[in-house]
């Protein structure tokens, strides 16, 4: 995939390569992420697909620090305070009820926590816009993706407070997302 071999592997490196204490990434997949965590990390990672865990699986069987359990986003099965980070990689425009979600992950976080999201968002931009409005169709068809979601706004509906959004590329599509409980 063009876009992960420019751009995703070096924010996916830059976002993950320095956490520590026990994170928690929702909407595992396939494993993307994994390889990028610190050894020092205890990482649990969860999805709602049991083919995609299998794949995840077998990319962090010989990793010691990372746990995969099948969970849904919006039901999370952990206590309160659980975990230091909590990280998502394209996740939000999959989730049927993406603040719920958030809440949830926002639960589980520790008061002194973080959130780390790379996602793709509605743009600002009004010709950028109208094309994601034109492919939106499509891309929900086929991929169950939304590209027209607020996620800047649904992670402060959630309850964050946010303390980076940064534009990664194509103005302001791709951001990376750093948020407080």
């Amino acid at each position: 995939m063009p876009l992960e071999l420019f751009f995703f592997r070096e924010w996916r490196k830059e976002a993950l390569s320095d956490l520590s204490g026990k994170v928690l990434e929702v909407g595992v997949g396939t494993g993307r992420n994994l390889k990028y965590y610190p050894a020092a990390c205890r990482v649990i990672g969860i999805d709602k697909s049991e083919g995609m865990l299998q794949k995840a699986s077998e990319k962090a069987e010989c990793r010691k620090n990372i746990t995969l359990y099948p969970m849904d986003a919006e039901h999370l099965e952990f206590p309160d305070n659980s975990f230091d980070y909590v990280v998502i990689t394209f996740v939000l425009c999959t989730i049927p009820d993406p603040v719920k979600a958030l809440r949830e992950m926002r639960r589980v976080m520790k008061p002194s926590g973080e959130l780390i999201a790379l996602e793709h968002v509605h743009s600002d931009y009004p010709f950028i816009d109208f094309i994601e409005h034109l492919i939106n169709p499509v891309l929900f068809l086929l991929l169950g993706d939304h590209t027209t979601r607020h996620t800047v706004k649904n992670i402060e509906k959630a309850g964050f407070t946010i303390k980076e959004a940064k534009k990664l590329a194509f103005r302001d599509v791709f951001r990376k997302i750093r948020a407080k409980p």
